[in-house]
């Protein structure tokens, strides 16, 4: 039975795994000769970066950073603790961080500052969605897989109180239920 939290599916599997799939194409196509390196956000990203990193066509590294910046709400408090920090010096690499969703920016303007400050040569971001009406901070991703409306959506990663992340899809979180 499926669980009544789960709302209307919002983006197919089949949806998900074209766009990852053309996402890693265009970043193939710019990484071609460069020393990259894709930082995963910790947990919701990895679905999404596991997909995309199978699907490069350029040699990469892969590490990973882990963020507390909701708890255990729906809605982020400005606040980021790093939970899991880099392996990995980045000075003079090109860095790809890769997010699962944008919301406020209020986290991914705290890494991106962050990693900044450790030289590397370049640093671009990747994410699966974006809200765009909810930025509070500007945050410019230069991959997008999605533009997703200002609801909690959960699956392929992302998760409410750690529920719903191994589902293939992306779906509203049905909150009347």
């Amino acid at each position: 039975m499926k669980d009544p939290r789960i709302g209307d599916v919002l983006i197919s599997e089949e949806r998900l795994q074209e766009r990852v799939a053309q996402l890693a194409a265009d970043i193939s196509d710019d990484y071609r000769d460069r020393d990259l390196l894709v930082v995963g956000v910790l947990k919701g990203a990895l679905p999404f970066i596991a997909d995309l990193v199978r699907r490069l066509d350029v040699p990469c590294q892969l590490d990973f950073m882990a963020v507390s910046p909701y708890g255990a709400s729906v809605h982020s408090s400005g606040v980021v603790r790093i939970l899991k920090d880099l392996d990995t010096a980045i000075a003079g690499r090109h860095v790809l961080l890769v997010e699962d969703i944008i919301d406020s920016g209020l986290t991914l303007s705290y890494l991106i500052k962050n990693l900044a400050s450790r030289e590397p040569e370049s640093l671009e971001l990747a994410t699966l969605m974006v809200k765009p009406g909810r930025r509070a901070l500007p945050v410019e991703p230069r991959y997008v897989g999605f533009e997703v409306p200002d609801r909690f959506v959960i699956g392929y990663g992302l998760d409410l109180d750690e529920d719903f992340r191994q589902l293939p899809y992306i779906a509203l979180l049905n909150r009347e239920k």
